[in-house]
């Protein structure tokens, strides 16, 4: 087994389990990785976490197994050729970095993010980062593209010039250099990255789940929609607020999180 899914409470951790290779991704390892996370999203878990073990988080796409073929029709199973390519659920090469999940993703991220495992951090929506990991381009050695949405999601994280050095140069960037850019969302000290992104995964769980998946939604979908659109995408939440936010106005009204307090709502 190299993946590992467990529970704490509404948190699902899923963690990459091949640490020899530096929890570099093989065929089978995508393929468990695709379908723990489809099983999350249709589980009553509130937020994931995907992390890996001994210290790495991911080394990218097992080049020794590429080496060696990856197998008749590996190619033609991942291709992507035109938009409804995707209006089902597909794999990546990687496993899930082609899903579009309805609930959020926390990248844990000890020692190495590179290629294809960088690819698998920028997929998720936020990154927690120890402070000795670092990310990078690594497969730019290799003759290896970005086809895990790498070139699409990083410039959208940190802007055209930021990912073109990284893209261009496949150089090494630090946690910290790495939280400058919004590249990391939150820093650990080595070691805890998985305890601080358990931690934001609990904070995350405790709010009303519909309308934190409706703003969600619409901060996603905003980037291939004109101005007028995106407000109608937008205005589509307010069944969330009929769903939850009433109730939630009547505990306000009753005392709740006033002053904005968030420790009792």
């Amino acid at each position: 087994m190299t993946v590992i899914v467990e529970n704490e409470g509404p948190v699902r951790i899923v963690t990459i389990d091949r640490p020899a290779a530096r929890n570099a991704v093989d065929p089978e390892t995508a393929t468990a990785l695709y379908e723990a996370f489809l099983a999350f999203d249709a589980s009553e878990a509130a937020v994931a976490v995907l992390t890996g073990a001994g210290g790495a988080f991911c080394a990218g796409f097992d080049l020794k197994r590429a080496a060696g073929g990856v197998g008749p029709g590996w190619f033609e199973a991942h291709a992507i050729r035109a938009p409804g390519d995707l209006d089902a659920p597909k794999p990546g090469p990687m496993g899930p970095t082609r899903l579009r999940l309805s609930k959020p993703v926390i990248a844990a991220v000890e020692g190495p993010a590179v290629a294809g495992g960088m690819e698998l951090a920028l997929w998720c929506d936020l990154r927690v980062m120890a402070e000795d990991a670092f990310m990078g381009v690594f497969c730019r050695r290799w003759g290896v593209p970005l086809i895990d949405g790498g070139a699409i999601r990083l410039p959208r994280i940190v802007g055209q010039g930021r990912a073109l050095d990284l893209i261009l140069t496949g150089r090494e960037i630090g946690a910290r250099e790495a939280k400058d850019w919004g590249l990391a969302d939150r820093l650990a000290p080595t070691g805890g990255a998985l305890a601080a992104a358990k931690a934001l995964a609990a904070e995350i769980a405790r709010f009303p789940s519909a309308c934190m998946r409706a703003d969600r939604g619409v901060a996603l979908d905003q980037w291939s929609l004109p101005h007028g659109a995106a407000f109608a995408r937008e205005w589509r939440s307010a069944g969330a607020f009929e769903a939850e936010g009433a109730a939630g106005a009547a505990r306000f009204s009753a005392g709740k999180g006033r002053g904005g307090d968030f420790s009792d709502i």
